[in-house]
Order: C-alpha cells, then structure tokens, then sequence
C-alpha cells in the first residue's frame, strides 16, 4: 500500500508540472487572432498603396523614433570609420606613389623626347648615305672629344675592333664625311676629323671634276670652311658647287663622299693659284650618330648597315 502510494504521489507530482506549462502557454486562439491580425494589416497596406491607412502610423512611428535613431548613428559613426579610415589612407598613399612615379616617367620622356626623335633621325639618315655610297656602314656613337691640350680634333666612337673597324677607315655620318680612323681597341676608335689642320683629303670638284686637295681650317665652328687648292692652278671653281672625296684604292677615303659646298674664291696674282673655301655639310660641334665604311660582308659585334639598306 505504502509503495502504491508513493507511486501516485510521484504521478500527481508530474500532472501538477504538465498542468503549470499549459497554464504557461498561450492560448491558441490568440495566436490564430495575431495572425489574422497581421495578415489585414498587411493586405490593407499593400492594398492601400500610398494613401495606406497604416501611413499615419508609420509617419508617427518614423517621427518618433528618427531622431533617436540619427543620433545613435552620428555616435558610432566615428568608431565604424576608423578601418575605413586607415585602409583609405594606405590606398591613398599609394595611388600617390603610384602617381609620383608615372609623372616622373612622363616627364622623363616628354624631356627626352627631341633627342630621340634626332637621334632616331641620324640612324635612319645612315640607312639612305649606305644606299647613296653603295657601302656597308657600321653605325657607332661618339662618346668623347679629343684634348684641346693636343692641339688636334679627333673624337672616340664605341666601335672598335670588335666591331670590324680597324685604321684608315673612312667616317660619315648621314650629311657627309666627318673624317678616318687613326687607331682602334677592341671595343672604341679614335676618329681624325676633316677639320684637323693636320687633316688632307684629296677632292673633286663636281661640276667640272677636278682634283685638288682639302685641309682642315683648326676650328669646330659651323662658319669655319676647310681650304681647297686645286691641282690645276689655272682652274676656277665655281662657288656652289659641291666637293666629294677623290678616294683611291689605298688610300684612307673611300671615293665619292660629300665634303662640302665651295662659299668663297680667292685667286692670288703673285702665286697665280685658285683657293677656294669649303663649307662641311657636317657640323662638327654636334656629331652624335656616325658610320664607319667596312667592305660588305664584315663581321660586327652590332647590327651592320648593308649598302642596300638593310641591316644585317
């Protein structure tokens, strides 16, 4: 009996608890009445469009609690802005950096741009003096002048032996003849300029093709002319008329280069001889871009220009 009755005791004591949770739990009723509620609200708002009879509500409601909200957002908006601050302020130093270096770049090449574009043109003028001297040229830089302490003009290309150029090879660049090899290294030449007073090169007058000899007048000025004497002492070069190389088969000058066109005649009773002035189409006192005549065929460390004009 005792153990019976502790059983119902322990029965009663779990009705009593399933009891309390139902008393706990909403009615169902109400839960169905709130849905139904929800349910018009929602079809008379979205039926109502605009003149909704739910604006008034949500107008009161958005009035109320706008302020509050537009305050809370003003402060935390600093803390929120913080990443983005930092991750700004990297992303802006480096599109500066970035900018930096691309100006540099493009101010570089605008500086730059007019002595490509003349040495561009010097490299291409080389392509035509092949083509009008039917010869091969090895295209080279001038990197140095000779010493004014020396008393002679001479300047250093960066082509050498290396390059096939060896002594008494003729130089040109493409308005004229700018002179001959003296020596060379491996990888430079030393070049005597046409304007060297030490400097004869034998010439030939165009127009009537006689024969005489020009030396250097000493000066690198443009106006400085180199002075030629004609063998025939009885001939008078015409002024204008253009002065090329005599050339020989072994001598320093390949024949037919332009040295120049003749300015001024003089004549002199005593000595009853013809001087004429010859100014060079090279200008001397800005010589970049030269080419050194080799025979065709001639093995280079560089690219050679072959007479037709093709590079090789």
């Amino acid at each position: 009996m005792a153990g019976l009755g502790g059983h119902d005791g322990r029965e009663r004591r779990w009705r009593g608890t399933a009891e309390l949770e139902s008393r706990n739990r909403p009615p169902r009723s109400l839960l169905v009445a709130l849905v139904l509620a929800s349910i018009t609200l929602v079809t008379l708002d979205a039926s109502g469009g605009g003149s909704s009879p739910l604006e008034p509500a949500r107008r009161a409601v958005g009035e109320a609690f706008g302020p509050a909200e537009s305050a809370a957002a003003a402060a935390v908006r600093p803390f929120t802005a913080v990443p983005t601050w930092f991750r700004s302020k990297g992303d802006l130093a480096d599109q500066v950096r970035d900018l930096e270096a691309s100006n540099a770049d493009l101010r570089s090449k605008v500086e730059l741009a007019g002595f490509d574009r003349n040495r561009l043109e010097q490299y291409d003028g080389l392509t035509t003096a092949a083509e009008d001297l039917g010869s091969a040229l090895v295209p080279a830089r001038v990197v140095a002048l000779g010493s004014r302490q020396s008393q002679s003009f001479t300047v250093t290309i960066d082509a050498g032996s290396d390059a096939g150029i060896g002594p008494d090879m003729t130089v040109v660049n493409n308005d004229g003849l700018v002179g001959r090899v003296l020596r060379v290294t491996r990888t430079t030449a030393t070049v005597l300029l046409v304007v060297d007073p030490e400097s004869t090169v034998g010439g030939r007058v165009g127009s009537s093709m006689e024969v005489g000899f020009v030396t250097g007048s000493g000066s690198l000025q443009e106006d400085s002319g180199l002075d030629l004497r004609l063998v025939d002492d009885t001939t008078v070069p015409a002024r204008d008329d253009t002065v090329v190389t005599w050339g020989s088969d072994n001598g320093p000058y390949e024949p037919g280069v332009p040295i120049g066109t003749i300015t001024e005649v003089y004549s002199s009773v005593r000595e009853a001889t013809q001087r004429a002035v010859v100014k060079p189409f090279v200008d001397f006192s800005a010589l970049d871009v030269v080419g050194v005549m080799v025979p065709s065929g001639t093995r280079s460390d560089r690219a050679v220009v072959e007479a037709d004009g093709s590079l090789r």
